[in-house]
């Protein structure tokens, strides 16, 4: 998960990029008690259609002009589905969707105190939990207090205005970065001491460490530092995003007077420091040193002559919410590139500071930064533990999990020379289940052979993220080459990952293949690849339709489905899908897909609708089975109160956000909701209609972004082979014998099995899949 926008800085004349504001008063910082989370372990219906969206392509990136030559209005999504008012629900239905993220969160932090997890690996669970802290603030933090600074006090579906929201935020931020920090110090940090991994501050080095690490800093350190005063010649410098800095106090040691100034930790030097042993050689032992430690010991270098009074960690949190005014920005490319350079400019959302920090430093701090007292989080120890990632890079396999090697799909599985997929596609849909399944003889190979393949005429895709060295790419550059037709529909707009998505865009149109960007006003967040392919005297489609984005690299760590098909059916959708999408199109409908923005929404609440009705008429199958990352989208929650309501069962998966109450009584007492974390994050969406016998799997999940402001796309899987592997999964992931998360009522989440279950009778749905693929046949990605 990205941390941000770059650390670059430039000097802010006195503004800090802001306007300067008049003095607050500090208020009293938190001290919470920490809190501890628990430990884990026929045609398909859609909206009435729409005036065209209009593309972006990236040879012009502009709004089409109509035959005068006028600028045609771009389109931008459909206004949400208007379905009947709910009867009989009562006002209090919904859980707050941000409060919801941060028991997410508080999930990934159990993990980090599971001593039945690796070391290292409870380590890497802080980075997690802190790098998903930053983008939470980031984004949804921003976004409410840009509502609430301009005015726009619209209330959350649980009733909340967005003062009210970032009150609880706020507390409740702060509680969880305690916890965070305690679990570091008073758990992870004394093992890892155990095991031969040291994080030591300066006071704890013996005087020839001190020495060698004097040599290091006035080598590599010393230089790249700037010491920046702060006084009526010096006004307040910029704070970049996410950037490390060190308030110092300086005291002339004949006027005793005392001066402030700034020093930025240079973010191009490792944040942890390693030490060598007292012989010079590194050993068995790794000792690590923070690096503010080793400039925060050296400042009387930075200010010759005088008196070091008080040194204090900080950092500040920026709003990177980009907001491109499609509807105006003729150039796409171009505003986004705008947006992109006024990111690091956004208004403070957070202050992290040490505990230690003095009041007149963090007042001086508030000032100057224009933050609000309530903004303010405060930490014992160590700031920012993503750098906990260096740690766990260390050479120590015994403090992690085995190495895990996805199997090759027995559809796919090597001979003397790797299959045709086309071959293997010909015979029968094929469904692979990543990262259990390899991604790179799967999916990979199948884009890479139809580069290769002279039958192969044309291949369509989409392209959301993807790794910084794609093979994927890689394959679309090579097929144009040849002289294939290539359509890339490259989505600029995926957030942190705009400048990759850029400088790929470009990259690939340098190498002749048609870029387009997208619609105006929705991102395109589906995963689809189409590759047309010339068999004798007829033309054959191959798909891939999938949950997960094009990347070798998140698909050995993300749980994603996909379906390989040469269903002509399938093929037929996928062209006019990606005509829609290149060109112009009012197409809402298709036969094997539900696509969003118009149809996804609509065509689940439907089916929803249709097993209350089979329930109603006594058929015992009815039930909703659904996992997503997230579900929040009200329409959709009341279609499951009402099916609860009814009496029809319904199972949810979810690993992030959910809104929903289950077990109410008269209102959810059919609706059961868990969440899985473990090893692999859990990215897959898969639904089931069991009366109607429908198995679903795509892109969205239940949020408004999705099914409003994206292209989604969801498949019907009609195999009966490939359904039962979609059933297989909820099976697993429902018995109650698995080992998740239990969401109740009140919205808190209780660990299931409960403690003091014999673990023998435990079972770890992410483990057994692994066992299940391992008799496989390996493959050395």
């Amino acid at each position: 998960m990205s941390t941000g926008p770059e650390n670059t800085e430039t000097g802010a004349a006195g503004t800090n990029g802001r306007r300067r504001s008049t003095a607050k008063k500090a208020a009293p910082r938190r001290r919470a008690t920490p809190v501890r989370a628990s430990r884990a372990g026929a045609q398909v219906e859609a909206a009435a259609p729409g005036p065209a969206p209009v593309p972006t392509s990236a040879s012009t990136a502009t709004a089409p002009t109509t035959a005068n030559g006028a600028g045609a209005a771009p389109i931008g999504p459909p206004a949400p589905t208007t379905l009947a008012a709910p009867s009989g629900l009562p006002d209090d239905r919904y859980l707050n969707r941000e409060l919801s993220w941060l028991d997410f969160n508080a999930r990934v932090l159990a993990l980090a105190e599971d001593t039945s997890q690796p070391l290292l690996e409870r380590a890497k669970f802080l980075a997690i939990f802190a790098s998903n802290l930053d983008e939470f603030y980031m984004v949804r933090v921003a976004g409410l207090k840009r509502r609430d600074e301009t005015g726009l006090a619209v209330r959350s579906a649980d009733g909340l205005s967005p003062r009210e929201q970032l009150a609880r935020i706020a507390e409740r931020s702060q509680q969880l970065s305690e916890a965070h920090a305690r679990v570091f110090l008073d758990e992870v940090r004394p093992e890892l001491d155990e095991n031969g991994i040291h994080i030591r501050r300066w006071s704890d080095l013996s005087d020839a460490q001190r020495l060698r690490l004097s040599d290091y800093f006035a080598a590599q350190v010393f230089p790249v530092l700037t010491p920046l005063a702060v006084d009526p010649a010096h006004p307040f410098p910029y704070i970049s995003g996410l950037s490390l800095n060190l308030a110092v106090t300086v005291r002339d040691t004949d006027s005793r007077t005392e001066r402030f100034a700034r020093v930025k930790v240079p973010n191009n030097v490792p944040r942890l420091v390693r030490v060598q042993d007292d012989e010079g050689k590194p050993g068995r032992d790794v000792t690590f040193l923070p690096i503010e430690d080793l400039i925060s010991a050296h400042l009387g270098e930075l200010f010759p002559g005088l008196e070091v009074a008080e040194v204090h960690a900080f950092r500040v949190t920026r709003n990177a919410d980009l907001e491109v005014e499609e509807d105006r920005d003729e150039d796409l490319l171009q505003a986004l590139e705008r947006e992109l350079a006024r990111r690091r400019f956004g208004p403070p959302v957070r202050l992290e500071v040490v505990d230690t920090m003095s009041e007149h430093v963090l007042e001086l701090l508030l000032r100057e930064l224009d933050v609000d007292p309530g903004d303010v989080v405060t930490v014992p120890g160590l700031l920012d533990l993503t750098c906990l990632w260096e740690v766990y890079g260390a050479d120590r396999p015994d403090l992690k999990d085995e190495p895990f090697r996805p199997a090759t799909h027995p559809a796919f599985g090597e001979r003397e020379m790797p299959r045709s997929v086309f071959a293997t596609l010909r015979e029968g849909d094929v469904m692979v289940h990543h990262p259990y399944d390899s991604f790179s003889t799967s999916v990979q190979r199948f884009i890479e052979q139809a580069a290769a393949d002279p039958n192969v005429l044309a291949i369509k895709q989409t392209l959301y993220r993807t790794s910084g060295d794609s093979p994927i790419v890689d394959a679309l550059i090579d097929a144009a080459a040849a002289g294939k037709q290539v359509v890339a529909l490259v989505e600029i707009k995926a957030r942190f990952d705009e400048q990759a998505n850029i400088r790929w865009a470009r990259e690939l149109e340098k190498s002749g293949v048609h870029v387009v960007y997208g619609l105006v006003g929705l991102k395109t967040h589906c995963k689809t690849s189409l590759v047309v392919r010339q068999e004798g005297s007829t033309i054959r489609r191959y798909c891939h339709i999938g949950t997960g984005n094009y990347n070798p690299k998140t698909a050995r760590l993300y749980e994603d489905i996909g379906v390989l098909t040469a269903d002509p059916t399938i093929g037929a959708d996928l062209t006019d899908l990606f005509n829609s999408l290149t060109g112009y199109s009012r197409q809402t409908s298709y036969r094997s897909l539900l696509v969003a923005p118009y149809g996804v929404r609509r065509g689940i609440v439907r089916r929803i609708e249709d097993e209350i009705e089979s329930h109603r008429s006594g058929d015992p199958t009815a039930r909703v089975r659904i996992k997503v990352n997230s579900l929040v989208d009200e329409q959709v929650i009341d279609a499951l109160y009402r099916a609860s309501q009814a009496g029809v069962p319904v199972d949810i998966v979810v690993r992030g956000i959910c809104a929903i109450r289950p077990g109410v009584p008269g209102l959810s007492e059919n609706i059961q909701v868990r969440s899985i974390l473990g090893r692999f994050l859990e990215h897959s969406r898969i639904f089931h209609f069991g009366a109607a016998d429908e198995y679903w799997l795509g892109s969205a999940d239940m949020m408004h972004r999705n099914l409003d402001r994206r292209v989604e796309v969801l498949l019907r899987v009609a195999d009966p082979k490939l359904a039962r592997q979609l059933g297989d999964v909820f099976d697993s992931c429902l018995d109650p014998a698995t080992r998740c998360w239990v969401l109740e009522g009140d919205g808190t989440w209780e660990p299931s099995p409960p403690k003091g279950t014999d673990l023998e009778k435990v079972r770890d749905h992410q483990a057994e899949l692994m066992i299940a693929h391992a008799s496989r046949s390996q493959v050395d990605e």
